[in-house]
């Protein structure tokens, strides 16, 4: 489970990247916002169906990566963030896009970083299958 730190940071985003994978085993990366409910993460949009994340995940490729991080400065660089790597799967929902399809992620691992905004400080490493 994510602790309370990382809940409060996943709560004060809006935006995150994630990454599917295509029939090619090509990667495809894309901008998305998210809602995180303690457990789940979730991907909706407009059309969300028509988007490529979307139709990855329909065709099979349910692994998927999610990043969400931002800067805490940028003069000392100083970047802060978590990264999951999850499985997907397209659920019914009402959420902050409305009613319709979203993308569910489970977390099966995840890394954090620098979340007190001290540079440096230390990551934290969560295997959600042996927690």
């Amino acid at each position: 489970m994510f602790s309370n730190v990382e809940v409060d940071y996943l709560k004060s985003q809006r935006l995150a990247r994630i990454a599917t994978l295509g029939k090619e085993n090509q990667p495809d990366v894309a901008p998305v916002g998210f809602e995180f409910d303690g457990r789940y993460f979730y991907i909706g949009g407009h059309n969300p169906s028509q988007t490529r994340k979307f139709r990855n995940v329909r065709s099979g490729n349910r692994k998927v990566a999610l990043v969400v991080d931002d800067l805490v400065s940028v003069s000392p660089w100083n970047p802060r963030g978590i990264r999951v790597y999850g499985e997907a799967e397209i659920v019914e929902r009402e959420g902050r896009f409305g009613p319709g399809e979203y993308l569910r992620i489970t977390p099966t691992i995840s890394w954090s970083w620098n979340l007190d905004g001290e540079h440096g400080s230390q990551r934290t490493e969560h295997n959600w299958e042996t927690e």
